[in-house]
């Protein structure tokens, strides 16, 4: 495994590492991880939903009071996420990990990710602002008990603040991509 100092590579370089992209739903994790993986010489873009889309039978949705077996999943998409992670890392790639990681799971996911250099990148929009997307996507991440609002309130009042928190309300794409590739290995950085 790569050790677990202080960073020592930067995007675009020749080391690889991990970079996890969170935030609400809609607030645009996808396109900007997509965009990322898109700029880095040697990358890897892994969807965290991917994991939750393999189980076929037996599913438990998240919601707003989630039961059990729903954060048990959460926690299994997780794992996983976090082991996809660390294997391209290892095996030269830079891995831009992305999925909603809120409250005590962003903390954790840098725990599962034993991979060194790390950084987090939070995409934290306003929520009139992510409403707005959610209108336009052909999919949904919301539901009639579970609006952005609610979501985005979770990770203002409870999600560690670490890593490097953005504002993409009025951002594009690519001033988002630029901003991480300067920021991330810096204000992002986990150790």
């Amino acid at each position: 495994m790569t050790d677990k100092a202080g960073p020592t590579a930067v995007p675009g370089d020749a080391n690889p590492g991990v970079i996890v992209v969170s935030g609400i739903s809609a607030a645009g994790k996808s396109t900007v991880a997509q965009a990322l993986a898109e700029r880095l010489p040697r990358s890897a873009h892994v969807r965290g939903d991917i994991f939750r889309r393999m189980v076929v039978n037996g599913q438990a949705h998240m919601t707003a009071e989630a039961l059990p077996e729903a954060v048990a999943q959460l926690r299994l998409r997780h794992r996983l996420a976090a082991a996809a992670a660390d294997a391209y890392a290892e095996a030269g790639f830079t891995a831009v990990l992305q999925d909603v990681f809120l409250g005590e799971h962003l903390r954790k996911i840098t725990e599962m990710i034993s991979c060194r250099p790390l950084a987090v990148v939070v995409l934290a929009p306003d929520p009139d602002v992510v409403a707005r997307r959610e209108e336009k996507r052909s999919k949904t991440g919301y539901g009639p008990d579970w609006r952005p609002k609610d979501l985005d309130k979770v990770l203002r009042e409870s999600t560690p603040r670490i890593g490097l928190w953005l504002d993409t309300s009025h951002r594009t794409v690519d001033e988002t991509v630029d901003e991480i590739l300067r920021r991330a290995w810096g204000e992002g950085a986990v150790f």
